[in-house]
């Protein structure tokens, strides 16, 4: 009991440093609110109004008809200009895309000559001009098709494929974004606050204050882990619901206590690294270029931004030993598929057993760490 009332107190000193410390307390708030909002509102991979400039040198239906298709929230009203003009705006950077409808378009399509429309693409807009190049192609294809099929007699297919989509129908590209860097964000914060809280006793001369107390290095790394992980459980815990749920508009149809369980076990994981970190770093700079070769594989690798099963199998197989990997797994089900514990609770013991490594081996440098500082 007096071991357990000494991390208790340990943890509740770290609450007040943390109090103290506005660098960390903007930090957070940015990343569990408008890093969360912007992420969602202006994912880079896909197309949100985009800026096209459109020559229509044929003036006929269906050439208009090609036109009227490009509207919000993929593209801006498209502005008819004409050739030249559209070189120039492309040229200057106010359009992404030029499209050019060739004279005679319309006819020549009935005619089964196979005409051609010119797409200049802005390529320096990397992530709009290769996706938006698609829309555009299946834009022209679709109009040109469904007037076609208008004006000719066609049998039906024999079969038509009926699409339902599941989990996010509008296929809103704001709820994947906005749960991807919550789940990005609550691993950077736990990471991030309990290797600066360890760094901060080390500069400031105060472990060797807490040593000279009855507390054991345990004791230190139960008190930084409990009590970081508990702020950012919160934090995370309002974000989702403040944020993610009220503001963005992301339905959350499972359990938000199994999810607030998935947060702990991650968050156990995560600020055992930090921990790791800070007995490994021997500054804050330090820590921050060490925190950039830990923190991108665990967030590009873990299967949130990209999918796993895109990536060599080696890949695959290494990280499977970290954290980061169970906790999108276990977070996308519940939050995306409404996954209960029948589902998830493999991930949960996987994320249990990665922290249970961590802390062990962090234990066992601040170990060290301690008895070098005392020699």
């Amino acid at each position: 009991m007096a071991r357990l009332a000494n991390i208790v107190h340990l943890g509740v000193k770290e609450l007040r440093s943390l109090a103290h410390d506005r660098a960390m307390l903007v930090l957070m708030g940015f990343a569990l609110t408008a890093a969360i909002y912007t992420a969602a509102s202006g994912m880079p991979d896909t197309l949100h109004r985009a800026p096209l400039a459109l020559t229509d040198e044929d003036h006929s239906a269906l050439s208009v008809r090609i036109a009227d298709a490009f509207a919000p929230p993929y593209f801006l009203p498209p502005a008819r200009l004409d050739a030249a003009a559209a070189a120039r705006g492309l040229d200057a950077g106010r359009y992404t895309f030029a499209l050019d409808i060739p004279p005679h378009f319309e006819r020549d399509v009935f005619a089964g000559r196979a005409p051609r429309i010119a797409l200049d693409v802005d390529a320096t807009r990397m992530a709009q001009a290769f996706t938006g190049s698609a829309y555009v192609q299946a834009i022209v294809d679709g109009k040109v098709a469904e007037f076609v099929a208008g004006h000719r007699a066609a049998a039906p297919p024999p079969i038509a494929l009926q699409l339902r989509n599941r989990y996010n129908p509008a296929l809103d590209p704001a709820w994947f974004g906005a749960v991807v860097e919550l789940i990005n964000n609550i691993t950077m914060l736990g990471i991030v606050l309990t290797c600066a809280a360890l760094i901060r006793e080390r500069e400031h001369g105060t472990i060797e204050h807490l040593l000279a107390m009855p507390v054991t290095p345990l004791d230190i790394m139960a008190a930084k882990v409990w009590a970081m992980g508990l702020v950012v459980l919160l934090g995370a815990m309002a974000s989702l619901l403040g944020v993610v749920h009220a503001l963005i508009g992301v339905p959350l149809p499972g359990s938000l206590a199994l999810f607030a369980l998935g947060v702990a076990l991650h968050l156990f994981a995560v600020t055992s690294i930090g921990i790791f970190m800070g007995t490994v770093a021997r500054s804050m700079p330090q820590a921050g270029l060490l925190l950039i070769l830990v923190l991108l594989p665990l967030e590009m690798l873990s299967g949130g931004t990209t999918p796993r099963e895109s990536m060599p199998e080696a890949v695959r197989t290494l990280m499977l030993g970290a954290p980061t990997t169970h906790f999108v797994d276990l977070a996308q089900a519940i939050l995306f598929r409404g996954a209960g514990l029948a589902v998830v609770w493999p991930s949960l013991l996987a994320l249990a057993a990665i922290g249970a490594v961590f802390f062990i081996i962090a234990l066992a440098l601040l170990r060290r760490a301690v008895a070098r500082a005392a020699s």
